[in-house]
């Protein structure tokens, strides 16, 4: 392959290319016209309809990456709240566990809960 070649990585060569950023599909083209050259109309449609599209993306894009990063912080919060519930249960146990020691007896240790659930019905009103 020729990248080997060059002695370059992919992803190099790709922002020499200035498509790092985005897939090639989702590029909105830059065109502009030359100063002073005249200009057919549906050229001039398109380069205001892309730079409508452009802004439209951006703002798009701005947008997403807020509502991710606040789902982020939202995120870490409900974390630290469920880390915390688990140390302190540890805790509970732990000191219930000695508790039964010092005084002589036995502690039984939580189990989880547990449903048993038969389907009496099938699906298409059938016996399973």
């Amino acid at each position: 392959f020729w990248l080997k070649e060059v002695g370059a990585t992919y992803c190099q060569v790709r922002q020499n290319l200035k498509l790092c950023e985005m897939a090639e599909r989702y590029l909105i083209t830059k065109d502009a016209a030359v100063e002073g050259a005249a200009v057919p109309e549906l050229v001039k449609l398109k380069l205001e309809r892309n730079s409508k599209l452009a802004a439209e993306k951006k703002e798009a894009a701005a947008t997403i990456e807020k509502t991710r990063s606040e789902e982020r912080e939202k995120l870490k919060e409900r974390t630290v709240k469920y880390e915390k519930e688990y140390a302190s249960s540890e805790k509970e146990l732990i000191t219930l566990r000695r508790e039964a020691k010092v005084n002589g007896n036995f502690f039984v240790e939580p189990e989880a809960k547990l449903l048993f659930v038969v389907r009496i019905v099938g699906i298409i009103k059938l016996s399973p």
